[in-house]
């Protein structure tokens, strides 16, 4: 496994960072800014259906002014055609059409519902969209995702809001060997080590949102997240050393004093 050596791509668009961030959970509107500033993500992911408006102060106009390109997400749809009518919305609202395909089983788990999400991401391709789709870490779904036109998959790690990290680190391998589109890791995310985790795996950018706006310092933890996915990246270049189930002395023993 080797690191990226050039800047993350999705659908043609270099993208400025491997760290995407959502902000929309910040206490205040003032971390917005310094949170960016820390973070510098690529893309900034705002809820469609719980952004109010695009009005000076919100949010929007937050990351806006920041120059973070605006990643508009389905967050809280519950089929395929809410998630549809959605990214419609959005496109409209916000002049892009990309968009984060998020098509939830339920609100308790907040897991994804595989057949809803095929069918709304097929319908999405269809219509031109550029589909980044939430899902779980199922390398079979991954692999329909790509197939049906996803210009990325982004399993989860963990439940959302969750911050376990990485549950099951060899199915997000799994996923990464499954495709031939960007990876980015979602939901679960905690902490730093969670992050380089993800890069170190195989992901191609890690996407945090509560782990930063339920911090006790969003902008410290925004920081410590940005160098965790540049140090993930730089280890798995490094190649680690294998995995042993014996000690192994870190000199040669040949030589020495008896």
């Amino acid at each position: 496994m080797t690191a990226p050596t050039s800047d993350l791509v999705i659908a043609g668009r270099p993208l400025s960072s491997r760290l995407l961030l959502g902000t929309g959970g910040l206490p205040r509107p003032d971390l917005v800014q310094p949170v960016l500033e820390a973070a510098r993500p690529g893309l900034v992911t705002v809820s469609v259906r719980r952004t109010s408006s695009s009005a000076p102060g919100g949010l929007l106009a937050l990351v806006r002014e920041a120059g973070v390109p605006v990643l508009p997400n389905t967050a809280g749809c519950l089929s395929a055609r809410e998630a549809v009518t959605t990214a419609e919305l959005a496109r409209e609202a916000l002049g892009t059409d990309w968009v984060k395909l998020e098509v939830i089983g339920d609100e308790t788990s907040l897991l994804p519902d595989a057949v809803e999400l095929l069918e709304a991401a097929a319908e999405l391709v269809g219509r031109g969209f550029t589909v980044l789709p939430y899902t779980t870490a199922d390398p079979v779904l991954a692999r329909r995702l790509a197939d049906a036109g996803c210009a990325a998959v982004m399993p989860l790690g963990s439940p959302i809001g969750s911050g376990l990290g990485i549950l099951d680190p060899y199915a997000i391998e799994a996923v990464v060997a499954a495709v031939d589109v960007p990876v980015v890791l979602d939901a679960g995310i905690g902490s730093a080590s969670d992050a380089a985790r993800a890069m170190e795996l195989g992901c191609d950018a890690v996407l945090a949102a509560t782990a930063v706006t339920r911090a006790v310092d969003p902008v410290a933890m925004a920081r410590a997240l940005r160098l965790a996915v540049e140090s993930g990246t730089a280890a798995r270049g490094a190649g680690r050393i294998p995995r042993r189930t014996t000690a192994r002395s870190a000199s040669p023993l040949e030589g020495r004093i008896a």
